[in-house]
């Protein structure tokens, strides 16, 4: 009996210390998905039409906080012009001169953009025409429905220099559609930017 009694309180305190194991793990696993979420990775919903066809509304996609500095083609979400998270595509960097339209195509550097691969099919690369040189540090974003966009464009228009979105306002860089899970996508940078120089 002295046996069975010494055994009972081991086996008491070894459950309390799985249990207290348990909570902890969990805690630390809570802390880590927080952390990621604010600093690596994002997930941001898409509210509108404005991204068609590459995003639908509803479509749900992750955003790389660590992607580094923007780049020509990239889908990127950015407090937007009415203090919002806004996704757009990066069509111009600091010191580029876009303009539209020449030949019915917009050009980056006098290069025209085939942008058959993103843009809505029912849509033209613009309807209102445009020549700026888009200041150092800033961006030029364009949605890919442009016919159901308020982007660049529209904000420079109404606002001059309210319409160039700061590189430091950018959250980050969109990498994949994650829902609806039939219409899964990693994000790839349309290869027409690389001939911009």
């Amino acid at each position: 009996m002295a046996v069975t009694k010494k055994a009972e309180p081991a086996r008491t305190k070894k459950k309390s210390g799985g249990f207290r194991e348990t909570i902890l793990l969990l805690v630390l696993g809570v802390g880590v998905a927080l952390l990621l979420q604010a600093f690596v990775v994002g997930s941001f919903y898409i509210p509108s039409e404005s991204m068609e066809n590459t995003l639908q509304i509803n479509d749900r996609v992750f955003v790389n906080k660590l992607a580094g500095k923007p780049e020509r083609g990239d889908i990127v979400v950015f407090k937007g012009w009415n203090g919002e998270d806004t996704i757009k595509r990066v069509i111009g960097v600091g010191g580029d001169k876009v303009q539209c339209c020449n030949k019915g195509r917009v050009t980056v550097n006098d290069v025209p953009l085939e942008e058959k691969s993103y843009l809505h099919p029912d849509d033209e690369p613009s309807g209102d025409e445009f020549k700026y040189t888009v200041p150092p540090g800033k961006l030029f974003l364009m949605g890919d429905h442009r016919s159901a966009s308020q982007d660049s464009r529209s904000q420079i228009k109404n606002g001059g220099d309210a319409g160039w979105i700061s590189e430091e306002d950018v959250i980050g860089k969109a990498v994949v559609r994650y829902w609806p899970l039939g219409r899964g996508e990693i994000f790839q940078r349309p290869e027409i930017f690389d001939k911009v120089k």
